[in-house]
């Protein structure tokens, strides 16, 4: 008598409080594509940030190999740091305000073709970077897109225009800070920087390329320093941000690292996959190279 295959237990984590539409619909539409044949489906929304990285730790030690993370950028964080060195495998559902790392991997925006995705189970290893320990894996930085993701944060509405709203209203009083930049331990940079985002992938999210030529799989990190630039100048910036070109801007200092050390006249506001946090003055990103298996097209 032949012997039944066993199926693989697959969890999905629903972040019912990412992006702008609701996911009521979303357990129906797991049920209704997923492969039952191959896969046995878990469905748990979470409530509360963290809520999910502690969710993965236990369900690993129950044998659990497969986490799909239905939100955006931070709920892929919580779920991937959990996932990291590990045997286990990440899937995405994009359900975020940018969904940065989903767009840099070309996984579709639609759930249901991102299901449909999960079932042929193609998968790969990707990097991560770490911001003073602190895991990441599409970008971190500091200066400006920090401090409107601090404000983005705490406003009731989210997704792409809620966004530019608060950059236009924060733009007029912002003065750019000075920065030490020391790239694996050897080329120093001092400057003046409106913003330094150090990237894993591509794109904050959204299709905004701030490292348009960032390699998921490389083992290095992309610098991108943005100098202060006047008003009249930000359109051309934006739209360099949008088409992909921020490189050839002669605003932007672009470079590559294994290890990055920023330092800063004062402790501030970081923001790392869409989500903010205050450190001190230095900054210790470093990068980790194919260290996560993730589904991919």
């Amino acid at each position: 008598m032949a012997q039944l295959s066993v199926k693989e237990k697959i969890l999905f984590l629903i972040n019912p409080n990412s992006g702008t539409k609701h996911k009521g619909r979303l357990p129906k539409l797991i049920h209704k594509h997923i492969d039952s044949s191959r896969f046995e489906v878990e469905i748990i929304e979470t409530h509360f940030k963290g809520e999910a990285t502690e969710i993965v730790k236990q369900k690993l030690l129950d044998h659990y190999h497969c986490f799909i993370a239905v939100g955006g950028d931070g709920t892929v964080n919580e779920i991937a740091k959990a996932l990291i060195n590990t045997e286990a495998m990440l899937g995405i559902i994009p359900a975020g305000s940018g969904n940065g790392l989903a767009r840099h991997l070309k996984i579709p925006m639609s759930p249901t073709k991102a299901l449909k995705l999960i079932n042929q189970f193609k998968h790969t290893a990707i990097d991560y970077g770490t911001i003073n320990a602190i895991p990441f894996f599409c970008t971190c930085g500091i200066g400006f897109d920090a401090l409107i993701g601090e404000k983005f944060d705490k406003k009731n509405g989210r997704g792409l225009v809620n966004y530019v709203k608060s950059a236009l209203s924060e733009y007029i009083h912002y003065k750019p800070e000075k920065y030490t930049i020391t790239i694996d331990n050897t080329i120093k940079i001092e400057r003046k920087a409106f913003l330094i985002t150090i990237a894993n992938s591509s794109q904050y999210g959204n299709n905004a390329f701030i490292a348009p030529r960032a390699d998921i799989f490389d083992g290095k990190l992309d610098i991108s320093a943005l100098l202060p630039f006047k008003f009249y100048q930000a359109p051309s910036i934006g739209f360099r941000l949008f088409t992909g070109t921020i490189h050839k801007s002669p605003h932007l200092i672009s470079k590559q690292a294994k290890q990055v050390l920023i330092e800063r006249e004062s402790e501030g506001i970081i923001h790392f996959d869409g989500e903010t946090g205050a450190m001190g003055k230095e900054l210790e990103i470093l990068i980790f190279n194919r260290a996560l298996n993730i589904i991919i097209p």
